[in-house]
C-alpha cells in the first residue's frame, strides 16, 4: 500500500520535502494556514508594481535544479535563471561606490581602485571562504548533526584536523580585521553575517563560508522574480500529484504511543504514516506540540534579528542603482549593539534596496522602479514599533537622499510595509525572527533543532529554524536531510 505524508506549512522547504517524499512513492498533502503557498517567498503586487516579499538573493541554484532532476524533469521547462555580473553594490556616504563584480580578477581590481587594497588580499579571502566551505560543507550543510555517523565518518574526520584553520575560535570581525587593511572592505565582508541574521561581532569567523557562495559560486536572479522559485517548485510538486489545502490551520499534531498518527485540522483528524513540521519549531512547540516534551534548551535561544521592509513604487529609474545595492552605516558595530543589545533600530541604519525591475522591466512601469528597501532590525519583543517604523522610515529616506542626491519621498507612489509583527503573523516566526535561533556563539549550530524528533517516532522537521539554517539553500538543504532520514 501506498504510505501517505503530511506536511505543515508550504513555505519553500515544506515544498521541496513533498516533492521528495512524492519522488519516494508518498502520497503527500500539504496543510497551509495561509492563501498561497511559499511563506516568505511569495509576492505583492501594488498597482502597477510587482514585489518579491522575501529572501532576494539566489544562491546554489543546483539545490532547486535538483528537485526537478530528481523528479525526472528538465528544470529548464520550469524554472530558468541568470548569473549576476555584479553581486551587490556598495554605497558609503562620503561618495565611495564599489561594485562588487562576479568575476573575481575585476572584483580585486575594483577593490584595489577604489580602497587601495592589495589584490591578493581578496583572492586569498575568497580562497579562504572556499576552504572553509569544501570542509564544512559536507558535514554541516549536508548531513544532519544529531546522528553519530556524520561525526565518524571520514570526512568529519578530515575536518576535525583542519579545526584551528576554520574560523571557530574567532569572530567573524576579528578574522576580517586580520585578512584586510581597509576599514570599508572588513565592514563588507562582516555584512554576510546578515545573511542568516547574526552579529559580525559575535558569530563565530565560520561563517565566512558565505562569500564563498555569493563570488567564487555565484550570485543569481530567476528570470520570472525570486517568486518564480515558488511557483515552479509548486507547479512541479502539483505535477508529482501533491495535494495542498489552503487555509487549512493545522491545530495539533496527533501523537499516539509515542508516534505521529497525523494531524487536526478544524477538528478534523488526518492520519498519516510520518508528519513534516514545516512551521517554525519555536511556535510549533507552542502550538501544535504543547502536549508534547519540550526542547526547553532549544526554545531558550536567543533569536535571530528580523527585518523592517518598505516596499515602495518610485516614480523615477536610478541608473546608478542595480539589483542589489547596500548603504553602509558610518557605525557598524553601534547599529548591531542596537539591534541585539538595546532591541531598537540605529538612526543610521544600513540599507539594503533590491531593485527587480532591473532585471525583469514589467515589474514597474516604464521610467518607474520597485524598491524593496530593508533594514536589520531586532526580533519581536514588545517594542513600540509604530513609533520605531515612522523613526527608522524617516532616517532611511534622509540616509537615501544624502547619498542618491534625491528626494525620495516625494518619488514614492505607492507603500506596503511589513514589519518584525507581520512576519510572525504572515508566516509564523517566532518573535519575526528571520532565522529562527541567532548564530551569535560558536555553538549555534548545534543549537538548531534536528530535522526528525528524538521522542516522536515518524514526526520530523524542516525549514529555516532547524537544521542547517535559514536562507532558500540551507531551507531546501533541510527538506533533503529529512528526507532522507525517511525509508522507502
Amino acid at each position: 500500500m501506498t504510505k501517505k505524508a503530511l506536511i505543515i506549512g508550504s513555505g519553500i522547504a515544506g515544498i521541496g520535502s513533498a516533492i521528495r517524499l512524492a519522488v519516494k512513492g508518498y502520497d503527500v498533502e500539504v496543510f497551509e494556514a495561509n492563501s498561497y503557498p511559499g511563506g516568505k517567498l511569495s509576492e505583492i503586487q501594488l498597482g502597477a508594481y510587482r514585489f518579491d516579499t522575501g529572501p532576494s538573493l539566489f544562491t546554489l541554484p543546483e539545490q532547486v535544479d535538483e528537485l526537478f532532476r530528481l523528479a525526472g524533469k528538465d528544470p529548464k521547462d520550469y524554472f530558468e535563471y541568470d548569473k549576476l555580473n555584479v553581486a551587490c553594490k556598495y554605497f558609503w556616504e562620503d561618495g565611495t561606490i564599489l561594485n562588487a563584480y562576479s568575476d573575481l580578477d575585476q572584483f580585486a581590481e575594483e577593490v584595489l581602485n577604489k580602497l587601495g587594497e592589495p589584490t591578493s588580499t581578496i583572492k586569498e579571502a575568497l580562497k579562504q571562504s572556499a576552504f572553509i566551505y569544501d570542509s564544512l560543507a559536507p558535514l554541516f550543510m549536508n548531513r544532519s548533526l544529531h546522528k553519530l555517523d556524520t561525526w565518524t565518518n571520514p570526512h568529519a574526520l578530515k575536518s576535525y584536523l583542519r579545526m584551528g584553520k576554520l574560523g571557530i575560535f574567532s569572530t567573524m570581525n576579528e578574522a576580517n580585521q586580520k585578512q584586510f587593511n581597509h576599514p570599508k572592505l572588513i565592514q563588507l565582508f562582516n555584512r554576510y553575517a546578515t545573511y542568516n541574521g547574526s552579529n559580525p561581532f559575535e558569530t563565530p569567523a565560520t561563517l565566512n563560508i558565505i562569500p564563498h557562495l555569493e563570488f567564487n559560486i555565484g550570485a543569481f536572479f530567476p528570470k520570472k522574480g525570486m517568486h518564480d522559485i515558488t511557483l515552479s517548485l509548486f507547479k512541479l510538486s502539483e505535477d508529482l500529484g501533491v495535494s495542498y489545502h489552503f487555509g487549512q490551520k493545522v491545530e495539533k499534531v496527533l501523537v499516539e504511543n509515542g508516534k505521529a498518527k497525523g494531524i487536526r485540522v478544524k477538528g478534523q483528524d488526518h492520519y498519516a504514516d510520518l508528519v513534516v513540521n514545516n512551521m517554525d519549531m519555536v511556535n510549533a512547540y507552542k502550538t501544535i506540540l504543547k502536549d508534547q516534551k519540550q526542547p526547553k534548551l532549544l526554545l531558550s535561544q536567543p533569536k535571530s534579528s528580523s527585518a523592517l521592509i518598505f516596499y515602495w513604487g518610485i516614480k523615477r529609474d536610478f541608473p546608478e542603482l542595480d539589483l542589489h545595492n547596500i548603504f553602509f552605516t558610518d557605525n557598524y558595530p553601534l547599529e548591531f549593539e542596537h539591534i541585539f543589545k538595546k532591541g531598537t533600530i540605529y538612526d543610521d541604519p544600513t540599507i539594503y534596496v533590491n531593485i527587480t525591475s532591473t532585471h525583469k522591466a514589467d515589474d514597474a512601469p516604464s521610467g518607474c522602479t520597485n524598491w524593496f528597501t530593508m533594514i536589520n532590525v531586532p526580533n519581536n519583543q514588545g517594542q513600540d514599533w509604530d513609533r520605531m517604523i515612522a523613526e527608522a522610515k524617516r532616517n532611511i529616506i534622509h540616509k537615501l537622499n544624502r547619498i542618491l542626491k534625491t528626494d525620495v519621498e516625494s518619488l514614492i507612489e505607492v507603500e506596503e510595509i511589513l514589519d518584525p509583527r507581520t512576519i510572525e503573523s504572515k508566516t509564523s516566526s517566532a518573535q519575526g525572527a528571520l532565522y529562527g535561533n541567532s548564530s551569535n556563539n560558536k555553538f549555534a549550530a548545534f543549537l538548531r533543532h534536528a530535522n526528525y524528533s528524538s521522542s516522536i517516532k515518524n514526526l520530523y522537521f524542516c525549514g529555516g529554524s532547524v537544521h542547517p539554517g535559514g536562507g532558500i539553500p540551507l531551507c531546501l538543504l533541510s527538506a533533503k536531510i529529512m528526507s532522507e532520514m525517511i525509508e522507502g
